[in-house]
């Protein structure tokens, strides 16, 4: 399990999950495809066959096909569940943590604002919120950190490329969380950092809180687990057979 590092470098109980979402296209009214979420060694990853369809721009950026009613990545064919499905396993995956911070990457302005709608649509938004402790976008809090580091974008592409000098599969949801995990823990912000860029669905479209002027260092619901346990472990055993196969080409 991920968990935050206070400054005397001990670990607190405070779990983190890095989580992502890919979907039809850019605006607000797209829909989710895919969602994916870490934690240490934990990890979720689910598709949808989306309601409407998927943009050019996005298709030809995810890999992502609709065709009869199936989902196809990289022209491969991939597993679905309903919506609802998805949003369920991943309440049980944050349940299962322990009410962890949800951090994501420019979640703050899209990828938070299309799960609320959809944990609306389904009413499960409360079941959700009270889940979680709250969510950090490592966007704003990277321009923070690393305003002085003259980067041309801060994109997640680009600061995995500079910090920790690797090109990974951008654009595919688990490798997204994964390299943002790593991401993170070189970028170690402090409780202070953590605490300013700190939002709810409810405060996310607040402005974020100043930025401040000292630079910043680089240094139980177990019914519905239980319920939902098997969608996870056939994604988890899915993604270890698919490891296992790309290590022996």
């Amino acid at each position: 399990m991920q968990t935050s590092e206070p400054d005397g470098g001990e670990k607190s109980q405070q779990p983190l999950v890095f989580f992502d979402l890919e979907t039809t296209g850019l605006g607000q009214s797209c829909e989710i495809v895919q969602l994916a979420a870490v934690s240490g060694g934990h990890s979720l990853n689910l598709y949808v066959i989306p309601g409407c369809r998927m943009q050019r721009g996005a298709a030809r950026v995810t890999g992502f096909r609709v065709r009869r009613q199936r989902l196809y990545l990289h022209r491969q064919l991939v597993l679905t569940n309903s919506l609802r499905e998805v949003l369920v396993a991943f309440i049980a995956f944050l349940q299962m943590l322990g009410h962890p911070l949800v951090i994501g990457h420019n979640i703050r302005r899209f990828d938070c604002r299309l799960l609320a709608r959809a944990l609306d649509e389904l009413d499960l938004r409360a079941e959700f919120e009270s889940s979680v402790s709250g969510y950090v976008d490592t966007l704003p809090l990277a321009r923070e950190m690393l305003k002085d580091r003259g980067l041309h974008s801060f994109g997640q592409e680009n600061l995995v490329r500079e910090l920790l000098g690797v090109k990974y599969k951008a654009h595919d949801a688990l490798e997204d969380v994964r390299a943002l995990q790593a991401l993170y823990s070189v970028l170690q912000p402090t409780p202070e950092l953590i605490c300013r860029h700190r939002f709810t669905l409810n405060t996310m479209e607040n402005k974020p809180a100043p930025i401040s002027k000292v630079p910043s260092q680089i240094t139980e619901h177990r019914p519905l687990w239980e319920h939902f346990r098997h969608i996870v472990k056939v994604r988890e055993s899915i993604e270890e057979r698919r490891d296992g196969e790309l290590k022996k080409s």
